[in-house]
């Protein structure tokens, strides 16, 4: 799952910094969390396409291009998020 998401976000927003970490065994009996993992992610990214953005409106373009996953398998999505100038 994590590289679905990796993929799916360095297409969308071509950002100079990416990574997508899986937490989800940290959160091993929480809400949401199955065997296996790929329910708890925190994405990091640095890109262009959020400068002159608030956080608000980046995460809801970043919810967007998720939108599948987050409907589906994806429990909890931990964003830091900044333009190219951090």
């Amino acid at each position: 799952m994590a590289g679905r998401l990796h993929s799916k976000l360095s297409q969308a927003f071509e950002p100079d910094y990416l990574a997508v970490i899986d937490e989800s065994e940290s959160h091993r009996g929480h809400a949401g969390w199955r065997e296996g993992g790929g329910t708890h992610f925190r994405v990091e990214m640095r890109s262009a396409a959020f400068d002159g953005m608030g956080r608000v409106a980046r995460s809801r373009a970043v919810h967007r291009v998720l939108r599948e996953e987050l409907d589906g398998p994806i429990h909890a999505l931990a964003l830091d998020l900044s333009g190219s100038d951090g």
